[in-house]
């Protein structure tokens, strides 16, 4: 080979089917060569007989299947329908003809506090609110769960159940304290006992009791009246009050308890402020504190060596608890 030539201008190719590829060119066409009979090769429908077989230039269409399902279609398989026309099996109702297309609405919106997550708001106020409960159920009981004192509240058990079984003056106070609204007796002149030497009269007039009656004929040592209590509610304080007159001047008598005379004289004093030798004008009334027991009781107001006794008495009465009024 020279430069300039590249061999002969036709190549020696067999002839016939000794060159498979000679009818490819011109000039094997020319000289007889054709495709193998009956196909076989690449891209050819029938079977291929051997690798030498080859189709011609431009025949094999790539990007194809090679195998196309059937027309009918198998199982699970729509039946195909030439391209470009829709399926008279799977087109949609608004595709039809003569039909339109259905009107899609919008879904509604979400009810308002509904949204993608949970309403973290309203949780928040929840919890914030159940916080405040709690705190304000906490400081209810800190405040009244002690006494107003706060003892109780730093001692421990057996301490407080000792104090409160401790009989102390002010728990037996408290104790023996009665209902005050309970009706509590009470007597005039005419319903006391008379001894030593004491009368009733009705002849100084402004006297409390029923008929204007009083007793006179205290002023003497061993003078005494006596006053039978029934229906007591309970054992505790009272107060026993006592209606008198005086003749413008203090008198001072001994009260009895029971059948035990008080340590302290029953003052008598000239509480009206009336002027001496006034009888009418000196009523007024005293009172003491005592202790009485439940049921019946005793009261005597007596005129002992000491006394000054020049006095007379028109009611004597109870009070619950020690009280000035």
């Amino acid at each position: 080979m020279t430069p300039g030539n590249n061999g002969e201008q036709t190549p020696n190719a067999p002839q016939g089917d000794d060159d498979p590829f000679g009818y490819l060119y011109a000039d094997g066409q020319a000289a007889g060569a054709t495709p193998p009979p009956g196909g076989g090769g690449y891209g050819y429908p029938g079977p291929r007989s051997s690798y030498h077989q080859v189709r011609p230039v431009g025949e094999r269409q790539y990007g194809q299947q090679a195998h196309q399902p059937p027309a009918q279609g198998g199982y699970g398989y729509p039946p195909q329908q030439p391209h470009g026309q829709p399926s008279a099996h799977y087109t949609a109702p608004e595709a039809q003809p003569g039909a339109t297309a259905p009107i899609r609405q919008a879904p509604p919106a979400p009810p308002a506090g509904r949204g993608r997550g949970p309403n973290t708001k309203g949780l928040l106020i929840g919890a914030i609110a159940v916080v405040a409960v709690v705190s304000l159920g906490i400081g209810a009981a800190m405040l009244t769960g002690g006494d107003d004192e706060g003892g109780d509240n730093k001692a421990g058990p057996s301490q407080r159940q000792s104090e409160s079984s401790d009989p102390s003056p002010s728990a037996s106070k408290d104790k023996d304290k009665p209902d005050k609204k309970a009706e509590l007796p009470e007597a005039d002149a005419k319903a006391l006992k008379l001894e030593g030497g004491t009368t009733t009269a009705s002849d100084i007039e402004g006297a409390k009791s029923a008929g204007g009656v009083y007793v006179a004929g205290l002023n003497k040592v061993g003078a005494q009246v006596t006053w039978t209590v029934n229906g007591v509610p309970k054992d505790g304080a009272y107060t026993v009050f006592v209606g008198y007159g005086v003749p413008g001047k203090a008198a001072e008598t001994t009260l009895v308890i029971n059948g035990t005379a008080s340590e302290r004289k029953l003052n008598m004093d000239n509480f009206a402020h009336a002027e001496e030798g006034a009888w009418d004008k000196g009523w007024t009334k005293t009172f003491a504190f005592v202790q009485l027991n439940k049921g019946t009781n005793t009261i005597s107001v007596s005129c002992q060596q000491g006394d000054k006794c020049d006095a007379n008495l028109d009611q004597m009465w109870l009070k619950a608890g020690h009280v000035k009024d």
